[in-house]
């Protein structure tokens, strides 16, 4: 069986058969220590108006997560094979690579909490576990569907794409902090 292998802050992480779920666990326990001890107050503030709260960055991320976790399942049910290359998905880090978020993840300007962002992401992130638990490995390896940016992705690749995503925002969140001085 292949090893895939990741690095995060020089850490090394490894994906192999069906642990790829392992560095989307480290990435969320990343993301909730980035975010602890911010108040609700603090997490619903833009650092100007052309640019996402903290609060937005999440529930773009719980809304990320759930699509591509619907897209994932729609695609094992109904898919083509693609049988894609594999694809730089860690770029998807690059904050200098700007990417427009889709329609159905920008988020609103609505106040939310910091427990009911934690219960939604909790919620998609436990979505996408059961998919890739549930998944046959060679349906996740042969199916697929495309990125704006990389194309055609298989679904096993997107899974760990989420992570690699949630990267990028956390990358965002503390850019955002250092502008409110948080």
């Amino acid at each position: 069986m292949a090893v895939d292998y990741a690095t995060l802050r020089g850490q090394v992480i490894y994906i192999k058969g069906d642990e790829e779920m392992l560095i989307n666990d480290k990435i969320r326990q990343d993301l909730f220590a980035e975010v602890e001890g911010i108040n609700d107050e603090n997490l619903n503030q833009k650092p100007s108006e052309n640019e996402w709260s903290i609060k937005q960055i999440l529930e773009h991320l719980y809304l990320m997560e759930g699509g591509i976790a619907k897209n994932i399942n729609h695609q094992l049910q109904n898919g083509k094979v693609v049988n894609a290359e594999k694809k730089p998905i860690e770029a998807t880090i690059n904050r200098d690579i700007k990417v427009d978020a889709p329609e159905f993840a920008v988020p609103t300007s609505e106040y939310a909490s910091i427990e009911e962002l934690k219960m939604k992401l909790a919620a998609t992130h436990k979505n996408l576990l059961d998919i890739e638990k549930t998944a046959d490995a060679k349906d996740l390896e042969a199916k697929g569907y495309p990125h704006p940016i990389f194309g055609d992705i298989s679904l096993k690749q997107w899974i760990p794409f989420v992570a690699y995503h949630e990267q990028r925002h956390i990358l965002q969140i503390k850019e955002v902090k250092e502008k409110l001085s948080l």
